[in-house]
């Protein structure tokens, strides 16, 4: 090795960490990458094992490197096998989002634009796959497109999907409608299967330019419409684990279902106190328990004392008796007491992320022996948890808080419908311990002071509907209902939201590393949009290029009693960017908190897990590290996403199924979204969504204004816009692909948008019955065939 050579590698700016992993370091990946990049040209393997010193005992050690480095979309060869850095070559590395209607979009791992992939570069790679593409201009829209060049990594070992039987061909269709290639099965590999059953399949061979890709019948799940097939279709198509590792249900077992008196020790015994958990009617795991006591004034010199016991009725109406202040107790279940880092419960919670609740059947993050029992603060149990005590000021400020770990005793499972009813004077059913009825009044009397503090701060308050599906003894929707949120919703959110600030602010202030809950304000593009729309409601967002929280709050204050409040608020809730957990604290846009963590859910979203261990570990003098915390906040989010998801592909598929019944029958309702090929109605009675397409619009050519969120045709001038108020009948529903059509009902005579929705400014002209009407909704109601693939924009 020539002293130019060993100076190079002395010089890896990485030397220590290879050394440190391996007993024979090689150069580092960035070191090999920063040489090619000097060469400024393709070098044959020879000529750089030469420029980096690479003895002949290594050559294996760094062939296998240089391999994993083009596996990794780092450096490539070209024809004559030399190698050069990758993004030299002009490609591009990233994931392949795939599109029903057969093409797709590469979205780039450096977070540039997305390239478009055209339906012949989807035949090379399925949706997932992770693919080195290079860029090969633009498309008729203007888009940057690109070609696929190689595929890096493969995402799909396994699909779920429908095998169909034509003309004595087997092929499975994948019911992630992403994945838009038919898997061709073998004679033998059916497994028995039927014509139109749900199977689980094992893909042998992936998608090439020159062949269909392949697969074989692993698992045979049933009939499409068997219960609970939706849930199971789901689960294997968002793959959600299921089963816990036999280690972690051992140890879980371990544990048993009672506190022992050593996991006591050492902890704050609030056994005596009044706690409550208040909850939903089907819930079962409960991570969090309240209780609440006033500060009375003590005429001593202290001038204040503490009362544990409620507030008498009548107490603290004016004078002497009036609370200077409050003691909220928000005990949370610690789940980090049983669940330690790196044991076979916290490698099955971790990959899991968060419990995930289904229609009727919950995938829990921990086994139920804790989720549901050890670990569930449930009613006259003593149970372990870690507390935040908070003093809270008559304005509703948190003065003071403080964490420790502690054990309670639970008094009641109480509902939210109960709660409620005895907040509102009203008898309980079935009725609420009158012992308990003070303990309430007081978490009420607090809960008013920090909806106070919420008010002036400016968090965001959008107006949202909920609803429930109810279920007959077939597991089929029964009916839709509204789920109204009630004091007692709101009462527990508010304790919630103020501890999680707490253990946002104990842990910045201790400079421990924890995943925060972070949401950014709009970006310039969003806000730019948002804007625009305003100013044709004669409307403004303060704040200039970065508005507050509270500027949002006032705009919301300002139109809530207006007509087209609802398109509005729409639009505004559309311009913001989705929350995610990351180690860097940037604060919380839509509820105006400069920082924020989630504390209080353990038993069911993993996050929380690793603040309690976060706050233990400052508590105890040290510190806690998760690792890769950037890459732990990133798997949290995607694993969050990936569960509604999956809950709403259920959802939809209910939904789909229950409109099955009313094919024909008319609703009213808004439209919900605008896309440049229709109208997303939701329906006011069922709160079910579907689409009218633009085909069925009328007889012109509509222009689609996306800032506006709006369709306007060219002839007549008619306009559809978000928030509009529409009559529609249901004509279809495809229920292998979730889709529901509406058409227009009783257009002639019909506002697009009823003149109050909008400002008199605007006008909106009357709606004129296409002649053609009748022919293209003859068209829309034709079938294709079982199994036929059906393509919709």
């Amino acid at each position: 090795m020539s002293s130019k050579t060993k100076t190079l590698r002395h010089a890896d700016p990485h030397r220590d960490r290879e050394a440190a992993k391996y007993e024979n370091p090689l150069p580092s990946r960035e070191m090999i990458l920063e040489v090619l990049d000097r060469e400024g040209v393709p070098l044959n393997e020879d000529h750089l094992v030469s420029l980096l010193g690479i003895e002949a005992d290594e050559r294996d050690s760094f062939g296998r490197r240089l391999a994993a480095m083009e596996r990794e979309g780092q450096v490539m060869r070209n024809r004559r096998g030399a190698i050069l850095v990758a993004d030299k070559a002009g490609l591009v590395k990233g994931r392949v989002i795939g599109h029903p209607d057969g093409f797709g979009f590469l979205k780039p791992e450096d977070g540039g634009d997305d390239l478009f992939l055209g339906p012949k570069q989807m035949h090379k790679a399925l949706h997932g796959d992770i693919v080195l593409a290079r860029v090969t201009g633009l498309d008729r829209r203007g888009r940057r497109e690109g070609s696929i060049v190689e595929v890096l990594e493969r995402a799909n070992a396994k699909i779920v999907g429908r095998l169909f039987v034509e003309q004595g061909v087997m092929f499975i269709m994948a019911e992630d409608k992403r994945i838009s290639q038919d898997f061709l099965v073998p004679p033998d590999g059916a497994k028995g299967a039927k014509h139109g059953q749900v199977v689980v399949a094992e893909i042998i061979q992936q998608p090439t330019p020159q062949a269909e890709p392949i697969a074989r019948v692993h698992e045979i799940l049933g009939n499409y419409a068997d219960p609970g097939m939706e849930i199971e279709i789901a689960l294997r198509k968002h793959d959600l684990p299921t089963e816990f590792s036999a280690e972690s249900e051992k140890q879980a077992a371990k544990y048993g279902s009672k506190v022992l008196a050593k996991d006591i020790k050492g902890r704050k015994d609030l056994r005596d106190l009044p706690f409550v958990t208040i909850d939903g009617e089907t819930a079962k795991d409960f991570d969090d328990a309240v209780c609440a006591v006033p500060l009375i004034p003590d005429p001593s010199p202290k001038g204040r004392r503490e009362t544990s016991a409620p507030l008498a009725p009548g107490r603290g109406a004016g004078g002497e008796g009036k609370p200077k202040g409050w003691r909220l107790w928000v005990a949370i279940a610690d789940v980090s007491h049983y669940v330690r880092p790196g044991d076979a419960l916290d490698r099955d919670s971790r990959d899991r992320g968060n419990s995930v609740y289904f229609p009727r059947r919950v995938i829990p993050m921990l086994p139920e022996a804790l989720s549901n029992e050890l670990c569930s603060l449930k009613p006259e149990v003593d149970r372990l948890t870690m507390v935040c005590e908070m003093e809270i000021s008559p304005s509703g400020a948190v003065r003071h808080y403080q964490f420790y770990p502690a054990v309670i005793h639970s008094k009641a499972r109480l509902t939210y419908t109960r709660v409620a009813a005895v907040l509102e004077g009203k008898e309980a059913e079935p009725p609420i311990d009158r012992a308990l009825v003070p303990s309430l009044e007081n978490l009420y009397a607090v809960f008013k002071m920090l909806l106070g503090a919420r008010a002036k701060r400016g968090a965001i308050d959008f107006d949202s509907v909920e609803t429930q599906m109810i279920f007959d003894e077939k597991g089929k929707i029964e009916r839709i209902v509204r789920v109204v949120r009630n004091d007692a919703h709101r009462l527990i959110e508010e304790c919630m939201l103020a501890a999680n600030v707490c253990a946002s602010d104990f842990l910045a202030q201790n400079s421990q590393p924890t995943l925060y809950r972070i949401h950014e304000g709009p970006t310039p593009e969003k806000l730019e949009a948002l804007r625009s729309m305003l100013k044709d409601f004669g409307l403004s967002l303060g704040g200039g290029d970065e508005p507050h929280a509270k500027d949002y709050a006032a705009l919301l204050t300002r139109i809530k009693d207006q007509p087209y409040a609802g398109l509005l608020q729409t639009v505004m809730l559309r311009s913001l960017r989705q929350a995610v957990y990351s180690p860097d604290n940037v604060g919380h846009f839509g509820l105006a908190y400069e920082g924020y963590a989630h504390f209080t859910s353990p038993i069911r979203r993993y996050p929380d897990l690793v603040v309690h261990r976060a706050i233990k570990a400052v508590l105890d003098g040290g510190t806690y590290d998760a690792g890769d915390w950037a890459a732990l906040g990133v798997h949290c989010s995607e694993t969050e996403r990936r569960a509604d998801d999956a809950t709403r592909d259920v959802e939809s598929w209910l939904k789909c199924y229950f409109m099955q019944d009313h094919v024909g029958d008319e609703f009213e309702g808004t439209v919900s979204g605008v896309a440049g090929f229709g109208l997303f109605v939701t329906l006011d009675e069922l709160f079910i969504d579907g689409l009218v397409h633009i085909s069925d619009l009328g007889n012109d050519y509509y222009q689609y204004d996306q800032q506006r969120h709006l369709l306007r045709g060219e002839r007549t001038g008619v306009r559809y816009q978000l928030g509009a108020r529409v009559k529609v009948r249901v004509v279809r529903v495809d229920i292998e692909t979730t889709k529901i059509d509406f058409v227009l009902a009783d257009i002639a005579g019909r506002r697009a948008a009823a003149e109050g929705d909008l400002p008199h400014a605007i006008p909106v002209p009357v709606v004129q019955k296409p002649r053609d009407q009748d022919k293209k909704q003859s068209k829309l109601n034709t079938r294709a065939t079982d199994g036929a693939k059906k393509k919709r924009k």
